[in-house]
């Protein structure tokens, strides 16, 4: 995914971490029966290359597809679905007794690239040393749709009936790349993947020095944003200069942009973040972490927890950044043109147009022009309702009693925004802690913790029998 899977941020300001060590890694001569068809599935998956360059998402699908119906699911409800080649896209369906609507579990199968050359071993050779798992996609997101697929064959395998039918849905292109499984299922299949709600990657257990300190569950992502500044002007000899310079009007811009913040404005999932971390800190900073989260908008107050790290700020507000630079065409002329690229992360109660207007607040400079360049893509939060809350909070202290759950919101994006844009609410939450000071998602080395592995495995299990039973 481009956000991070770990839930890092609560972490970065723990004074004292709440609960206990975790546990020793398992050896794997005592996996069980669905933990050792777990860690199967997990190597077929990882062992499959799934980048979008040279990769074959469709391959990993029909993998998937051949275990469920070996294990006893109708041929009718698995299904390979493919757009173009490469890119195919797994659904699989475990019916209940449709006492309520659907319950969506998404894993993206596709991963960023990875070069050997890069890595210290085979990023397409699971590697198991020193506790942890090795390979591209380990963490993201083969973790997640090994154990979804282990864990459907362990429901039907004990005549688990839910009363609610069970959609897993295996797809391409979360990373990038011009075919989205998601997008492309709920355009051209929708019926097959339509639900009240979906889990999904985006939250993740937090370890600090071996400790659990969090699991944290995302409701809600930024938008993606992008605008063009961009100044021009009649140019001239660079011998003759005037203050009527495109160059100095973008610089000028930039730089008061460079010190303005966008509003605090803080929706149900960011106020719970604010709110449940002041209960894990000590000291002046919880009170600020409080008051923030009730209402408090003291420019000394919210300076000093957007001080606290830039993901801290990230959750107050929306932020806009310059990510490119160009102006000019000759060394002795006059530039007749001067263009910025401003990259936004708009909070999910916010519109692009209004960001546009507070962009050109905060330029102050009527000569430089400012445009949208991509289509902007609106993704409502999710409720935090009882239901979703209760069965997160529930399964978490039944198997790490003591760890705090934490609603997030994530500053980059997941497969979750088209969900939440098509009226489906979308939650990522997984079970799988990893060190807040290791994260290697995207990068040389991905790893997974053994141990981590398996606790994700057992507590997606739960979760989701939790969600699909009666009340």
């Amino acid at each position: 995914m481009r956000a991070l899977v770990l839930s890092i941020t609560v972490a970065a300001v723990l004074v004292s971490p709440v609960s206990g060590p975790g546990p020793a890694a398992q050896p794997a001569t005592t996996l069980a029966p669905h933990q050792q068809l777990m860690r199967e599935i997990y190597q077929e998956l990882v062992e499959i290359n799934t980048t979008n360059s040279v990769g074959d998402n469709t391959r990993a699908a029909e993998a998937m597809a051949k275990r469920l119906i070996a294990a006893g699911f109708p041929a009718a409800d698995v299904q390979v679905l493919t757009p173009v080649p490469r890119k195919g896209n797994l659904v699989a369906r475990l019916r209940g007794s449709g006492a309520r609507r659907p319950l969506l579990l998404l894993a993206h199968l596709d991963v960023v690239e990875a070069n050997r050359e890069d890595w210290s071993f085979d990023p397409f050779k699971l590697l198991e040393q020193d506790g942890y798992f090795y390979g591209r996609g380990t963490s993201d997101d083969k973790a997640m749709a090994a154990s979804f697929v282990a864990n459907m064959i362990r429901y039907r395998q004990e005549g688990f009936v839910p009363d609610r039918d069970l959609i897993l849905a295996l797809t391409a292109d979360e990373e990038g790349g011009g075919h989205n499984g998601v997008a492309w299922l709920l355009k051209e299949h929708r019926g097959l993947i339509d639900a009240d709600l979906a889990i999904n990657e985006g939250g993740g257990g937090a370890l600090q020095n071996g400790r659990r300190v969090a699991n944290s569950i995302q409701a809600s992502e930024k938008i993606f944003q992008t605008y063009r500044l961009e100044v021009t002007n009649r140019g001239g000899h660079s011998s003759l200069p005037v203050k009527d310079n495109a160059i100095w009007h973008l610089a000028g811009g930039l730089s008061r942009l460079a010190d303005y913040d966008f509003p605090v404005s803080l929706d149900e999932v960011n106020r719970q973040f604010f709110e449940r971390t002041s209960a894990q800190i000590n000291g002046p900073l919880a009170d600020d972490f409080r008051a923030v989260a009730n209402g408090n908008r003291d420019p000394a107050v919210v300076a000093r927890v957007a001080a606290v790290g830039p993901v801290f700020n990230a959750r107050l507000r929306t932020t806009c950044v310059p990510t490119r630079l160009e102006g000019g065409h000759a060394d002795n002329a006059l530039p007749q043109l001067a263009r910025a690229v401003v990259n936004c992360r708009v909070l999910p109660n916010q519109t692009e147009e209004e960001v546009r207007q507070l962009l050109v607040r905060a330029l102050a400079d009527d000569a430089i022009k400012v445009t949208p360049v991509n289509r902007f893509f609106p993704s409502p939060a999710s409720p935090l309702t009882p239901e979703i809350m209760g069965a997160v909070q529930r399964v978490t202290q039944e198997m790490w009693p003591g760890v705090p759950v934490v609603p997030m919101m994530s500053t980059g994006a997941t497969d979750s925004r088209y969900l939440r844009a098509a009226g489906i609410s979308a939650y990522g939450t997984s079970g799988m802690f990893g060190d807040v000071n290791d994260v290697r998602a995207h990068g040389r080395d991905e790893r997974m913790l053994v141990r981590s592995l398996y606790e994700g495995q057992e507590y997606l299990y739960r979760l989701v029998k939790v969600l699909s039973s009666k009340p």
